[in-house]
């Protein structure tokens, strides 16, 4: 199905774009020195605020985007996909699913999470909006690049929910 599924047909027509100056950036968006580092501060500020277990927000934090690592590189070798390109990813195995896409995902969504958690509704959802068109942003640059198919992209966001609503109940330990 990665390869040669249905949903090809849509990564055939939306994918294959060249590296430019502004999706460039959005796509470094999605690497662990810039979305890593948002991550870290947002826990350091949510262990400062919580009320008990100071510790769990940030080691939620850092589980779920080791469990993100974790699980993209395995899917990467079993799938082995190639990119826009039709050339496989250097040493990497494989273009699916997405680690820059994943993580991205997965460190804004808890910095969203992490902030959010003793805030108003109105802050968490205004959290939650600016997550989310980050990473829409992210994975756009990415397939403009031609980094990856828009398909991988999509999955990678699928991975990332799982481990978000993991750090969400995490965090509701805290509070």
């Amino acid at each position: 199905m990665v390869s040669h599924g249905a949903l090809t047909a849509v990564d055939d027509r939306l994918g294959g774009g060249r590296p430019a100056p502004v999706p460039q950036f959005l796509s470094d968006l999605g690497g662990l020195p810039a979305a890593g580092t948002t991550a870290a501060l947002c826990a350091a500020v949510a262990a400062r605020r919580a009320r008990r277990r100071r510790w769990l927000p940030p080691a939620a934090a850092a589980a779920a985007l080791a469990a993100a690592g974790a699980v993209v590189g395995p899917l990467k070798a079993w799938t082995a996909r190639t990119g826009p390109d039709g050339l496989p990813l250097g040493d990497y195995p494989g273009y699916y699913p997405s680690g820059h896409a994943a993580t991205a995902a997965v460190a804004y969504g808890c910095a969203a999470l992490l902030l959010g958690a003793a805030a108003r509704l109105a802050v968490r959802r205004l959290l939650a909006a600016a997550a989310a068109v980050l990473n829409g942003a992210v994975g756009t640059g990415l397939v403009a690049c031609g980094y990856h198919w828009p398909l991988d992209v999509v999955a990678s966001w699928c991975l990332s929910g799982a481990l978000l609503c993991a750090v969400a109940a995490a965090l509701r330990r805290c509070s």
